[in-house]
C-alpha cells in the first residue's frame, strides 16, 4: 500500500474575493490528511474513511467514477465524502494513463470537514499522489496541484479557486492571483483557531456572494477591498525576516488586516453568529487579530496572539466547539510510511459536515 499526507491550511486574507480573480494568501497548517491507495485487479473502487462526518463508513462501486455508490448516508453527505475521493481517483487514472485501473483507498483525517481549513483539497492532493505512487508514477508537487484544482473545480461546479489546493500541495505560505500560484516567504506566525462544530454550505455561500456582486456595485467594490487587504498583508511580510519571530509591530498591523478583512466577509454575508462570536472573544483577549477562514457560514476562525490568552478565552466560549494552535506546514504533499500509520497518521479529530472552499 502507498500512503501520502497534504496539509489543510488558514486563510490569512481573500477567501471570497480569490474566486474573482484577487490574490489571496494562505497558509498550510500541521492539520493532515492522510490516504492509502492500493491498486486493484479490477476497475472498482473501495473507500474507507473514519474521519469525514460519517461516523465511519466503507463502500465499494465500479463503473465510471460519476457513477454514484450505493450507501445508506444522505445524499448531501455522501457528495461530500464521496466527490472529492472520486475526483481525486479519475485524475489519478489520467495521470497513469489507464482509464481501468481500481484502488483500495482509506481516508483519515485530522482537519474538521467543511469548517474553512481545507479538508477536502487536502484529501485532493494526497489522494492524487498516494494513487499515482501506487502505479509507479511520481508526479511534481506542482502537477499534483494543478490536476487536484482541476478535481475541486469539477466537484465544485466550477467555483473553486487554486487556493486551497495549491497550498496543500506545497505548503507553507503561498500567494495566489488567478492563475498566478507561487510561495512566498513568512515567519512563524501564531495562529490560534477556533471551530464552532459547524460548517456552511461553500456553494450557496459562494452563490451568495456572487449573487450581490452581480446586483450591487458597493458589494462589487467590496471584493476589491479585499484584494487590496492582500496586497497590503503580503507587503508586510514581504519586509518580514522569515527567520525571525514576528515582531509585535507585525503582529499588529496584521491583526488589523484581519479585522478589516473579517468586517468586509460580514458585509458579504459569510459570516455567522457563532463566527463573530469567537472573533470577538479572541479580540477581547488580547489577540492583535481575528477573522473567519474559508468560506463561512459556520467552521472556523483564526487569530494571532502568541499567548495563552485567546485559547483560554475560546475554550470559555460557548460558541466554540474546539480550540487549538495551528503550525506552520513547512512541507507540503508528502510520501509517508508505506502500509503503516505510526506516529506521522493524523489521530483524528471532530469533524463537521459540508464542503469547503
Amino acid at each position: 500500500m502507498t500512503v501520502s499526507s497534504a496539509p489543510g491550511k488558514v486563510y490569512l486574507f481573500g477567501e471570497h474575493a480569490v474566486v474573482y480573480g484577487e490574490p489571496a494568501i494562505p497558509c498550510a497548517v500541521e492539520r493532515r490528511a492522510t490516504v492509502t491507495a492500493d491498486p486493484r485487479d479490477d476497475d472498482h473502487i473501495r473507500v474507507e474513511a473514519a474521519d469525514l462526518s460519517l461516523d465511519g463508513f466503507t463502500v465499494e462501486y465500479g463503473g465510471p467514477t460519476d457513477d454514484a455508490p450505493d450507501v445508506d448516508v444522505p445524499t448531501p453527505l455522501l457528495r461530500a465524502a464521496m466527490g472529492y475521493v472520486d475526483a481525486a481517483v479519475e485524475q489519478a487514472r489520467d495521470a497513469v494513463g489507464d482509464e481501468s485501473v481500481g484502488f483500495d483507498i482509506t481516508v483519515e483525517s485530522d482537519i474538521p470537514l467543511g469548517a474553512g481549513l481545507g479538508s477536502s483539497a487536502a484529501v485532493v492532493v494526497a489522494g492524487i499522489d498516494a494513487a499515482t505512487r501506487a502505479c509507479g508514477v511520481d508526479l511534481p508537487p506542482e502537477e499534483i496541484a494543478e490536476r487536484a484544482y482541476r478535481a475541486e473545480h469539477q466537484v465544485q461546479d466550477g467555483q473553486a479557486s487554486r487556493a486551497d489546493t495549491f497550498c496543500s500541495a506545497m505548503g507553507g505560505a503561498v500567494r495566489v492571483e488567478g492563475d498566478d500560484c507561487r510561495t512566498i516567504d513568512a515567519p512563524e506566525l501564531p495562529f490560534v483557531v477556533g471551530f464552532d462544530g459547524g460548517a456552511g454550505d461553500t456553494g450557496e455561500l459562494v452563490a451568495g456572494v456572487r449573487k450581490l456582486r452581480e446586483e450591487y456595485d458597493f458589494a462589487a467594490d467590496t471584493v476589491t477591498a479585499i484584494g487590496d487587504v492582500v496586497r497590503t498583508g503580503e507587503a508586510l511580510l514581504a519586509d518580514a525576516d522569515p527567520d525571525d519571530p514576528p515582531s509585535d509591530e507585525l503582529l499588529a498591523e496584521l491583526g488589523g488586516l484581519l479585522n478589516f478583512d473579517h468586517g468586509l466577509l460580514e458585509a458579504l454575508g459569510v459570516s455567522s453568529r457563532s463566527l463573530d462570536a469567537m472573533v470577538w472573544s479572541a479580540r477581547e483577549a488580547g489577540a492583535h487579530g481575528a477573522k473567519l477562514t474559508g468560506a463561512g457560514g459556520g467552521g472556523c476562525i483564526v487569530a494571532l496572539d502568541p499567548t495563552d490568552a485567546t485559547e483560554t478565552a475560546l475554550r470559555y466560549t460557548p460558541d466554540c466547539d474546539d480550540v487549538f494552535r495551528a503550525e506552520l506546514a513547512t512541507e507540503g504533499v508528502r510520501a509517508e510510511g508505506d502500509g503503516t500509520t505510526g506516529d506521522d497518521a493524523p489521530a483524528g479529530a471532530e469533524s463537521s459536515e459540508g464542503a469547503e472552499e
